[in-house]
């Protein structure tokens, strides 16, 4: 499984934004960021954003840009349409959920076989759940120290389009979010713009 390497501290303090969500990763930004305050050029800066937003999902640029294409053949806004499909994944919902304390820690216990969707065992990170799809923890790994106390200290993990079921260490994916919903900071139509150019 291809997965984005490298020092995640480093690229949220390059990237000028905690992308990893990590309470110490920002923590030297004042020298990291000193290359991100020059003015940057309209590419520059479409350029800026859709790298914080490939990296906050963790997303290798093939993978991306795949998305991106089949967001803008969509008939909707395209940008809504890129992040629905981007909070849709398994990883990403695994970690909204709170059993995960970040989306690689959620890559990562999907790619063991620790996660469920409608009660079969889903072993792909990017695999793409429904409205309406039951998550839950794999029962024997309910017992595991670490699931247990992200799950237990995972209030700040709490989106509304997602319904938890506590006692089952489980939720549904009950809609797709809306824009204001979703807890990332990004201008995504920076990035549609981006991709408008070369795809």
């Amino acid at each position: 499984m291809a997965k984005i390497m490298g020092p995640r501290f480093k690229a949220c303090r390059r990237l000028g934004l905690n992308v990893y969500g990590h309470p110490k990763a920002m923590k030297r930004a004042s020298k990291g960021m000193a290359r991100n305050d020059k003015k940057l050029s309209d590419y520059g800066t479409q350029l800026l954003e859709k790298q914080r937003l490939r990296t906050y999902y963790g997303v290798l640029e093939k993978q991306f840009k795949s998305y991106v294409k089949k967001a803008i053949k969509n008939k909707d806004i395209t940008g809504d349409v890129l992040l629905n499909t981007l909070e849709s994944r398994l990883d990403n919902l695994v970690y909204r959920m709170g059993v995960a304390s970040s989306i690689r820690q959620a890559r990562q216990m999907v790619s063991h076989g620790h996660i469920l969707v409608n009660g079969q065992k889903v072993d792909i990170p990017s695999f793409q759940v429904n409205v309406g799809d039951k998550i839950e923890l794999k029962e024997s790994s309910r017992k595991n120290p670490v699931f247990q106390d992200n799950y237990l200290n995972r209030a700040a993990f709490s989106v509304p389009y997602i319904e938890m079921d506590e006692e089952n260490f489980s939720a549904v994916y009950s809609r797709l979010p809306k824009r204001d919903e979703i807890p990332i900071e990004i201008n995504e139509q920076l990035v549609v713009e981006f991709y408008s150019k070369v795809v």
